[in-house]
């Protein structure tokens, strides 16, 4: 395994969510005094995409609800095959099953993602939200910005901007799948040969 450079360790990714959770309920007060909880159009909801994304929007629903001191409204999606990629990768996607237990009419809806890199994951979590509604409004917060961008997409609340070159990968873990919450840079494998 490549030489790993740690950027966030566990301390740092709870601060960063709990910034990011501070920016969202900011973002989303509504100026004529009603917030981000009330139940008519544009309430919020947190929706993270599959796989870490969606256990990194658990952790910032618990926060935000904390903050607002009401129960915002939870959802992953699998992106599997939106993806536009699906066909060209050598292997099967791993599928999920999507969970909008919600009307997502209306609302606005935070998409949470662990890194973003060419705005691909994105686009396709956009087309998978659309199949089941039409959000009053759209918005992105990743723990960790690479750049590289092929796609004319900026996520409203980031963790950490890391400049990278296209021979690095960023690595985020989280505590449920990895055991450790930290974010890495490392040299891709390819880079190494």
């Amino acid at each position: 395994m490549p030489d790993e450079k740690i950027v966030l360790d566990r301390d740092d990714m709870r601060r960063t969510l709990v910034r990011i959770a501070h920016e969202i309920v900011e973002k989303n007060a509504r100026p004529h005094g009603g917030d981000a909880k009330d139940p008519g159009g544009d309430a919020l909801a947190i929706v993270g995409i599959h796989r870490r994304g969606a256990h990194l929007a658990a952790r910032l629903k618990r926060l935000i609800d904390d903050l607002l001191e009401a129960d915002v409204p939870l959802g992953d999606l699998d992106i599997s095959f939106y993806r536009d990629d699906v066909e060209s990768r050598p292997e099967e996607p791993e599928v999920h099953a999507s969970h909008l237990d919600f009307d997502v009419d209306r609302r606005t809806i935070v998409i949470v993602d662990d890194v973003l890199y060419t705005g691909r994951t994105v686009r396709a979590a956009i087309e998978a939200l659309f199949d089941y509604g039409r959000p009053a409004r759209v918005q992105l917060a990743v723990v960790a910005d690479r750049g590289h961008r092929e796609l004319p997409i900026r996520p409203d609340y980031v963790g950490k901007n890391l400049p990278t070159s296209r021979f690095e990968r960023v690595n985020v873990r989280v505590e449920e799948l990895d055991g450790v919450d930290e974010v890495t840079i490392s040299e891709l494998e390819e880079a190494l040969a």
